[in-house]
């Protein structure tokens, strides 16, 4: 494994969008990279070594990419967190706060098991407010939160203070301009 794969190099940089003044910072440049996306999943598949994980809990859309090939690495089941209505099953539902409003994040209640050790797995966190939502929802269901993993961290926006007293791994950070 190349442990010193640049991925700055790949992952795209769009300047406002989606609105005026943003950054945005595209993990599509990965995926078209085989050498960088696997790189990915292998770093994310390190960062799992010695930790007690009975299932990831991947974040919509994105989210899922990273989290599903990790998963099948790791031989744990993979739970989806998705946006309302998308979900069959009867579901729990998480309001979180954005800059710019509100949104919801919802997981299937059968997939909550009491006292398992979830992984939450994203493409990228910023404030760590989607990621926060969800694994209150695990967590008020009896589940053990065993941190955060994501390929893109951005801790300009403070998001180890939303998600304090968990680890937080990134494997590319942006520090903002």
């Amino acid at each position: 494994m190349d442990t010193n794969y640049d991925l700055d190099s790949v992952i795209r940089k769009v300047p406002d969008f989606p609105k005026q003044g943003v950054l945005y910072y595209d993990i599509t440049g990965i995926l078209a990279v085989p050498e960088a996306f696997r790189y990915c999943i292998d770093r994310l598949e390190e960062l799992c070594k010695g930790r007690k994980i009975d299932a990831i809990a991947a974040v919509e859309a994105r989210g899922f990419v990273f989290a599903a090939p990790l998963a099948e690495r790791l031989s744990l089941p993979l739970i989806l967190v998705r946006k309302p209505g998308k979900l069959p099953n009867k579901t729990v539902k998480k309001r979180f706060d954005l800059e710019y409003g509100s949104d919801m994040v919802c997981v299937q209640e059968v997939d909550i098991e009491k006292g398992s050790h979830v992984l939450f797995v994203d493409d990228l966190i910023a404030t760590g407010g989607t990621l926060q939502a969800a694994a209150t929802i695990f967590k008020e269901y009896g589940a053990l939160v065993e941190g955060f993993l994501g390929v893109i961290g951005l801790p300009f926006l403070n998001y180890e203070k939303v998600l304090e007293g968990h680890p937080v791994d990134v494997l590319q950070e942006y520090h903002g301009e």
